[in-house]
């Protein structure tokens, strides 16, 4: 190996300072801990430690309230949809790291319990368990930083907060110790590997082959030896015949260190999900329609003529096994964003929003919807006038009132629609609608349900016409007839 890519692999270990060193390495003017944070930055997630006094940032999408000496890194895309929904003023995550360490120190013990010393397993699994905070709450986060510890720290958040604002979950992920140095290393091992676009976070960056990342002033030449994941610092040297294989980091030179640069955090992309690239380079502007709210009040009244008599039995139903209220009314968006309240026959049990809360773990949909088959919250009425979309019918009085259309996209509450901005902003130029073409052409495939959602949205508004509303009226009648005529 040459001495290039030992210069890289030996570089890799060091994370705190030794006798005699002044300062922990760098590379791109960061230590460990600073890249520990820009990582959760590149995320909207702004690192805030107890008793550690730095300016809270607005545009924060969510504060992670750690110790002195943790150092974690998990997926945080599971609990996006619970946390959206529910609004929790904590959010209290119990990672759970059950990689392998290079060893682990087991006490021995003689049978009546004493002391004999400790002894080291290798290659053995050793399972940690690590709380880790979130709040979207800046005043919460600055208690935090009051806190003179965390044990101080959490019970000033307890004291603060009612349990039922605060949610609950577990995640697999991994945990570091800061003040260990073989710790720091297998940190910085997997952030390197982790980790695909460091210049979300730090600017002075650039990319020089696949998974090779170098500061601006360092000199690189990318030859067949030299292969990623691999990070270079300032004022460092590779030359064409050099070796260099990682996940390997190659610090900063001492003498040119560069000075830490500000993240950029108004410049940073949502946590939410994100749509397909291409949908959202712009988002579409409806079409001017001038008939459209004409055939919209027709075809309601025409619709409420034909189902009238269906009301009252529906009425009777909800009311023998449930009692009233016969309505269920949701606040949802409309064109512009205009909140209005949504219709439906009630299908669900009075303490449904209470049992959703704590069904949220076995949500099967992705995205910000919530779908679980055999739904517990549904009554047997409910169920019914479920598969038969009989509990939307209410929704032809919104359309005679002008909040939906008969086509349209599907009417969405605040919170749904906060998950993709250019999305967002198609769907609410048009009125939303009792069917559309995304309810009858989605496929509920795993994982692919809310991009579905995001891409046919899109293409009703790009391309909607008299004949595509009605075409895609008569594909849901056909769909609502498949399923009479399966049962």
């Amino acid at each position: 190996m040459s001495s290039a890519a030992t210069s890289v692999m030996e570089r890799e270990q060091p994370a705190s300072p030794s006798p005699g060193q002044s300062a922990p390495p760098t590379v791109w003017g960061l230590d460990w801990s600073d890249l520990h944070a820009r990582y959760w930055a590149a995320r909207g997630v702004q690192l805030v430690r107890v008793g550690e006094r730095t300016p809270l940032v607005a545009q924060a999408e969510l504060y992670m309230l750690l110790d002195h000496d943790t150092l974690t890194l998990f997926r945080l895309a599971p609990i996006l949809d619970d946390v959206s929904w529910l609004s929790p003023d904590l959010i209290i995550v119990r990672v759970m790291d059950s990689a392998k360490q290079p060893y682990s120190e087991v006490i021995n013990a003689d049978d009546a319990g004493n002391f004999e010393g400790y002894q080291r397993v290798y290659n053995a699994t050793q399972v940690r368990l690590g709380r880790v905070v979130l709040t979207h709450d800046r005043a919460l986060a600055a208690v935090w930083q009051e806190a003179l510890d965390a044990a101080s720290g959490w019970q000033a958040l307890r004291k603060l907060t009612r349990r039922q604002d605060r949610y609950a979950t577990k995640l697999p992920g991994r945990l570091f110790d800061a003040t260990n140095p073989e710790d720091v290393a297998r940190f910085g091992h997997e952030l390197v590997q982790k980790w695909p676009r460091p210049d979300a976070t730090i600017p002075r960056i650039r990319q020089v082959g696949d998974g090779i990342w170098a500061d601006k002033d360092a000199s690189v030449t990318i030859g067949p030896g030299v292969r990623g994941p691999l990070w270079i610092g300032a004022g460092r040297e590779i030359a064409a015949n050099a070796t260099a294989v990682g996940p390997a980091v190659l610090w900063d030179r001492a003498d040119q260190r560069p000075k830490e640069d500000d993240i950029e955090w108004l410049e940073l992309e949502s946590l939410s999900a994100p749509a397909p690239q291409a949908l959202l380079e712009k988002a579409p502007v409806a079409k001017e329609r001038p008939f459209k709210r004409t055939f919209d009040i027709c075809f309601a009244l025409c619709a409420i003529a034909a189902t009238f008599p269906i009301y009252p039995l529906v009425a009777l139903a909800i009311l023998i096994e449930d009692g009233a209220p016969l309505f269920f009314r949701h606040r949802r968006e409309t064109l512009g964003g205009k909140e209005f309240g949504c219709l439906k026959f009630r299908s669900m049990r009075k303490d449904s929003e209470q049992i959703k809360a704590r069904l949220m773990a076995q949500n099967e949909a992705d995205g910000p919807q919530f779908f679980i088959k055999n739904d517990p919250r549904l009554t047997k009425v409910g169920a019914f006038i479920r598969e038969y979309q009989i509990d939307e019918l209410p929704q032809l009085f919104n359309i005679l009132k002008g909040d939906m259309s008969v086509v349209g996209p599907r009417p969405s509450p605040f919170k749904e629609n906060q998950f993709c901005p250019p999305w967002r902003e198609a769907r609410l130029s048009v009125r939303p609608g009792l069917t559309g073409l995304w309810q009858i052409s989605r496929t509920r495939e795993e994982g692919n349900d809310f991009q579905e959602w995001i891409k046919y949205d899109i293409q009703y508004v790009e391309k909607q016409s008299f004949w595509m509303d009605v075409w895609i009226i008569w594909r849901t009648i056909l769909l609502v007839i498949r399923r009479a005529t399966k049962s």
